[in-house]
């Protein structure tokens, strides 16, 4: 009985063993079957995608930074350009302690705050295969330095690498501008303009000048190079690379030696010049005085440099000739001149009385002329030779705001130029919808008056002048002011030239031209308010000088320079073309708190014309050029005196 027990307990035992063993090879079974159809689908199915993520965790794309295209003056002479360095470069991803390493470093090459501060932005920003800079123009005694001491420090190496240089130092540095670091910014902007892609590995793009409008055409394309890395990230070798492509160079319409002339005519002047063709619209000089060195800007200004130029009274990173806004003074009467006659309300005979002032009927307020005892008998000639302030104050009353807006605004008044810098401004041609928009008030009679002499609400930029001197110049074309000449493309090695672009037409009758061209010469001419100037002239000049005041006067006050604040007086204006028969180049000039236009804006423009139109350098330094803005004393007394002297021969 007890042998039968166990034999069935054993049984029931060996049952319940196998059950269990059958419950457990299923188990396997069915686990089997789901680790091969998973392997199945991912070795299988799924192989292609994983099959990329496992080449892109073994493979990274650096960039290949492209060189950034030459900047030339119209006959090849270099403006900016790049120059190789050496710098000292770490790869993140083959060093095992940065901090250390970087510290360690410091001891044999100066790594200064602002190089660290540096290195670490552009760490955040890359991948730690990526070889960063850490000190850039390293001299050769600290490239020798560190090649004894670099199996010390794995991952780290001296590199040559490409920097922005500007050779010509402050010469148009208004024009070049500068490049400096990509910030936020202008991340901003490029993601905006899809370009971001394109700026990888790049850490510096164009800021101002043609620099920042041609950044498009002087960056490149950007390349590409796989590196294979370690599990730990770090490079192992390069597997493919595609080249970039270097940025094309700019030739532009400028001229070093004019530009440079232009320049050291100012001296310590305050000013601007825009000199051009005014048969292309090609700019032919574009001086804002005083400027700046650009390569201050290339790897971060310091401090102490922005400090000077952004507290410096004298603003010199201010485009003065874009961005200066100034009552054009009597610089404005030829146009007022053609708009009398187009509107029929002159004609070249029509004379009126000076005495020295304009006053509305009924009025006692005098509206003075700069000849205290008057022209006498002025027709048009002799309105713009003597440059004669009531004959205009009379004239613009005729005309009437409006009819100046309309007829002023055909010479590009009011409006950008177009020229191909940012940043331009428009000025201010006051009309009564103008003032009704911007004050919310009426026009008044007196307004109209003022605005006939250029002043009042009247502000106009140097660029904008000259742009209308040039339509004066070639019979009513207004062109577009141009900068770049041409492009040199950097894949084939061909120049691309920039056309001129005309904006439309002044529509000016050849009668009334030939009337206001004839005076503007004779304003060059003896009895002229520009004759000193350009006295022994070899070719014919038309011109106009003008005086902008900075500060009203009282009625019953005189105008004495020596009396006045010099950042108070009045600014000096001169406008021309030259040669009258065939005009070569047309241009404009402002001195700030100069005084008079003829004694000194006048002779800043015969020194440009004369390089341009005779090959001339100036053989001594120009006048005043000299001396200070600051003159006090008996110096400035003498200034003063001349000035004065100037005006009773009518000077303006």
């Amino acid at each position: 009985m007890n042998s039968r027990a166990s034999a069935y307990d054993h049984a029931l035992s060996l049952h319940g063993y196998r059950s269990r063993l059958n419950i457990a090879i299923l188990a396997i079974l069915v686990a089997c079957l789901l680790l091969l159809t998973r392997f199945l689908w991912l070795q299988v199915f799924q192989y292609e995608h994983y099959h990329t993520l496992a080449e892109a965790n073994r493979i990274s794309i650096a960039p290949v930074v492209p060189t950034r295209g030459l900047i030339l003056d119209r006959s090849g002479m270099p403006l900016a350009n790049n120059y190789s360095a050496y710098t000292l470069e770490i790869t993140p991803g083959r060093v095992d302690d940065l901090d250390s390493t970087i510290e360690a470093l410091s001891h044999i090459i100066d790594i200064a705050p602002r190089d660290r501060k540096r290195f670490r932005k552009l760490l955040e920003e890359s991948h730690n295969f990526e070889s960063l800079p850490l000190r850039n123009r390293l001299s050769e005694a600290e490239v020798a330095r560190f090649a004894v001491n670099r199996y010390r420090f794995p991952g780290v190496e001296i590199r040559a690498r490409l920097f922005r240089n500007y050779p010509q130092g402050s010469t148009a540095s208004h024009v070049i501008g500068y490049i400096g670091r990509i910030n936020d910014n202008d991340l901003d902007r490029l993601e905006d303009a899809g370009l971001t892609a394109n700026y990888r590995g790049s850490d510096h793009l164009g800021k101002v000048g043609v620099e920042q409008s041609y950044e498009r055409e002087l960056h490149g394309l950007t390349g590409s190079e796989q590196v294979e890395t370690d599990a730990g990230g770090r490079a192992v070798h390069s597997l493919a690379r595609t080249e970039p492509v270097s940025g094309n160079d700019l030739v532009l319409s400028i001229d070093l030696n004019l530009q440079q002339i232009a320049e050291k005519a100012f001296g310590t002047r305050r000013g601007a010049l825009v000199a051009l063709d005014p048969a292309t619209g090609e700019i032919l000089a574009f001086v804002s005085q005083p400027g700046y060195d650009p390569n201050l800007f290339v790897d971060g200004i310091d401090q102490v440099n922005w400090d000077a130029l952004n507290q410096s009274p004298d603003k010199p990173l201010t485009n003065r000739a874009l961005r200066g806004l100034y009552p054009p003074g009597s610089t404005i009467k030829p146009f007022m001149a053609l708009a009398g006659l187009a509107y029929h309300k002159r004609t070249p005979e029509t004379t009126i009385s000076d005495p020295g002032f304009f006053a509305f009927p009924g009025s006692s307020h005098h509206y003075r002329d700069w000849q205290p005892k008057g022209h006498g008998s002025v027709d048009m000639h002799r309105s713009i030779v003597q440059s004669c302030d009531t004959y205009y104050y009379s004239l613009a009353n005729d005309l009437g705001i409006d009819a100046m807006h309309d007829f002023l605004g055909r010479f590009g008044f009011g409006e950008r130029t177009g020229i191909d810098l940012e940043g331009e401004l428009p000025g201010v041609l006051p009309s009564r919808a103008w003032k009704k928009a911007r004050f919310h008030q009426d026009w008044f009679s007196g307004e109209t008056v003022i605005s006939g002499i250029g002043q009042g609400y009247n502000l106009m930029t140097p660029a904008q002048l000259a742009a209308a001197a040039a339509t004066l110049a070639n019979g009513g074309t207004l062109f577009r002011p141009h900068l770049v000449r041409a492009v040199r493309e950097s894949r084939n090695g061909q120049t691309r030239e920039i056309k001129p672009e005309i904006l439309g037409n002044a529509n000016l009758r050849p009668e009334d031209l030939d009337v206001v061209r004839a005076a503007m010469a004779d304003v060059m001419r003896p009895g002229g308010t520009g004759a000193q100037a350009y006295a022994g002239a070899p070719y014919a000049m038309a011109g106009k000088t003008g005086t902008a005041q900075v500060v009203t006067i009282k009625q019953n006050e005189k105008y004495v320079e020596s009396r006045v604040r010099e950042r108070n007086r009045d600014h000096a204006w001169f406008i021309g073309f030259a040669p009258v028969e065939a005009p070569r180049i047309a241009i404009a000039v402002l001195v700030e708190n100069g005084g008079h236009g003829g004694s000194a804006a006048a002779p800043i423009a015969r020194q440009v014309t004369d390089y341009w139109l005779l090959g001339k350098k100036p053989a001594a330094p120009p006048p005043e050029a000299a001396a200070t803005a600051t003159t006090t004393g008996p110096a400035a007394g003498a200034a003063a005196g001349a000035a004065a002297t100037d005006e009773e021969e009518g000077s303006d």
